[in-house]
């Protein structure tokens, strides 16, 4: 059986709009299987490192994606590696309403997921 993570109309929209941004699609498309970090997923993508830094965040506070490890750089400074909550997702419109299923990602750690 999927692990299924089901949003009625007023949360679904919402995400849909989130996952229908093409910044947030290419973080979370390129972070299913593995772990990367912010300048990893930029760099694949083609994209702004800024626009990557906030979509990361935005999709970290709405539980789209976590934090999978941590590292120390010779710097001394946290390294992040961030993946995708998200395996796959359906979205339904109905007539008395929409719902948006994320089927989840399995593939994910255990790292605690706080929002900073």
């Amino acid at each position: 059986m999927r692990n299924i993570l089901s949003f009625e109309y007023n949360e679904a929209i919402p995400h849909l709009q989130v996952i229908a941004d093409i910044v947030s699609h290419k973080i979370i498309l390129s972070t299913i299987e593995v772990a990367k970090t912010a300048q990893q997923i930029a760099f694949e993508n083609k994209l702004p490192i800024s626009s990557t830094y906030k979509k990361i965040r935005m999709l970290y506070q709405m539980d789209m994606l976590c934090i999978d490890k941590v590292n120390i750089d010779e710097d001394g400074k946290k390294v992040l590696f961030y993946r995708s909550k998200i395996k796959s997702f359906e979205f339904y419109l109905k007539r008395d309403g929409a719902i948006l299923q994320f089927e989840r990602n399995d593939h994910i750690s255990q790292v605690r997921n706080t929002h900073t």
